[in-house]
């Protein structure tokens, strides 16, 4: 039962993100030969004040 973690900076829409849950889905259950059930999806989302990039929290560098 294969289980992936996605982090991202919060903003994506819901459709965008059943977009990317049926992807992903899609690409691990082909790959590995397994059924889409058994593929599990975690979604983290992090303010962007919680993310930096080359020492610039993400607020910052606009």
């Amino acid at each position: 039962m294969p289980t992936v973690q996605i982090e991202m900076l919060q903003g994506r829409t819901i459709e965008q993100k059943r977009k990317l849950v049926e992807k992903v889905t899609e690409a691990i259950a082909g790959s590995l030969t397994c059924p889409r059930e058994a593929v599990t999806i975690i979604i983290r989302e992090m303010a962007p004040e919680h993310f930096a990039k080359g020492g610039i929290l993400r607020i910052d560098n606009k």
